[in-house]
């Protein structure tokens, strides 16, 4: 006769048997939850590492300078290359958070690169440098905002002669961080560059540490130019709801380079084209001649206007690597002129 089990005993194996049961369910969604994310990393990784769209070719390479290594790409338009040809570079300095192949996509400046053939730089900044991906513009009172713009420079170099980009018709622009330190480049290496282009960044010497960056971000600081010749011509861009780094910043690196410049305002115009946001213009000039640019975009934030749909791209703006192209190609003919 089959002994009788007590009421503990059959509550006991039932709870084993359920705990069993849910310890199962929990390592298969465990295992499946591990799946996925191995997979959202190797797609990260593949996605990092895979060439942005373009016909043309996308180049790695080191330069080695003052701030140590740092790793770039370079687009090269399609096309057959004539003996001795030397074609324009324009550089791109990606911001925070962001890689340079993230910039290309956001700036989609390489369509323009295939179309007007041209050379486009994308430095990448090292995570060891900066966490968060920024170049340090502000860490003047280290050395280390010079040492990684001459380490910039050192790509550039090596760009011109590994890949046939013409020295004398470089142009930067950047982003955030990259635009700050673009327009550092600009004034302590004014002889290097045709033009400069800044989109929501901060002049230089408006910071020489941490707590003073945050501080120039804020309007707080303003620019200070002391440039070692005359100064190439400066677009400024920047939306009026920017709240990561002040409208004032943009408005004061445009009066400062415009002061250093000898340029003189002219009067406000306004823009729109199609559904894109408006957007306000003023032109700096001396003897007719544009210095600085500067186009504040209503209603945007802290984002590369017209871009694609991205982080830090607002595509409801004016198309700002146009602009961006068509303010380096100016330069460039008065360059040819001169």
């Amino acid at each position: 006769m089959p002994r009788k089990l007590s009421a503990s005993t059959i509550l006991t194996r039932a709870y084993q048997r359920q705990m069993k049961a849910f310890t199962r369910q929990v390592t298969r969604q465990a295992t499946k939850a591990g799946k996925r994310v191995a997979s959202q990393v190797q797609r990260a990784a593949e996605e990092r590492t895979r060439p942005p769209p373009g016909p043309g070719d996308w180049l790695a390479g080191m330069a080695l300078g003052p701030a140590g290594a740092r790793g770039y790409h370079l687009y090269r338009p399609p096309g057959p290359r004539l003996t001795g040809e030397r074609l324009p570079l324009l550089v791109m300095l990606h911001g925070c958070g962001q890689t340079g192949r993230d910039f290309a996509v956001a700036t989609r400046m390489n369509r323009l690169a295939d179309k007007h053939r041209f050379l486009v730089l994308y430095p990448e900044q090292d995570r060891l440098a900066n966490a968060q991906g920024c170049w340090n513009w502000f860490d003047a009172r280290t050395g280390r905002a010079a040492a990684e713009a001459a380490t910039v420079l050192a790509a550039v170099d090596q760009v011109c002669t590994l890949y046939g980009a013409d020295p004398a018709r470089v142009a930067v622009a950047g982003l955030s961080a990259g635009a700050s330190l673009a327009a550092l480049l600009a004034a302590t290496h004014p002889s290097r560059f045709v033009a400069v282009a800044m989109a929501a960044g901060v002049g230089p010497g408006a910071a020489h540490s941490t707590a003073t960056g945050l501080s120039a971000m804020r309007g707080r600081r303003p620019p200070h130019l002391d440039p070692a010749g005359p100064l190439p011509p400066l677009l400024v861009l920047h939306g009026t709801a920017d709240t990561v780094v002040s409208l004032a910043c943009g408005e004061a690196i445009a009066q400062a380079w415009a002061t250093a410049s000898q340029a003189m305002p002219g009067p406000l115009q306004t823009r729109q084209l199609g559904q894109r946001l408006p957007m306000e213009l003023v032109e700096y000039r001396r003897r007719g001649a544009l210095q600085v640019l500067l186009v504040r975009v209503r209603g945007m934030g802290h984002a590369w206007s017209g871009g694609a749909a991205r982080a830090y791209s607002d595509p409801k703006g004016p198309d700002a690597s146009a602009m961006v192209w068509r303010f380096v190609a100016r330069a460039l003919r008065g360059t040819a002129s001169a």
